[in-house]
């Protein structure tokens, strides 16, 4: 089992930098970690993910060149440092994580375990 527990959630304006945390616990080895997010009224989508299988990190079209994810593996946490916010990357984020292979790291599906979510909320 994974536990996944986000912060940095909040309200900005469009412009505007926050970053998100998500503290990993339990049995956190050989696992990726990511993040999807929600509006209102849509599907969760997929925003990044840190592979641990390839070292490789994806990030969604929408966000490219605007959010990093990092990890930081001695402290079993992953960041998101999302710059130049816009409004229409109000939702709720959410840290996701799995053991393991997998492909499809887009779908949320794909993936295991979840944290409860945090609000993000940018102005115009």
């Amino acid at each position: 089992q994974v536990q996944l527990v986000e912060s940095g959630g909040g309200s900005v304006q469009a412009g505007g930098s926050l970053r998100l945390s998500c503290a990993a616990s339990g049995r956190t080895f050989s696992t990726s970690l990511g993040w999807f997010r929600q509006a209102p009224g849509k599907d969760r989508e997929f925003v990044a993910v840190d592979t641990w299988s390839s070292g490789r990190t994806y990030y969604a079209d929408s966000v490219k060149g605007r959010f990093t994810t990092s990890r930081d593996n001695a402290k079993n946490t992953v960041y998101l440092q999302m710059n130049s916010l816009k409004p229409e990357d109000t939702a709720v984020y959410y840290c996701v994580a799995v053991r393991g292979y997998y492909s499809n790291y887009d779908r949320p599906e794909s993936y295991d375990y979840w944290g409860q979510g945090t609000q993000v909320t940018v102005s115009s």
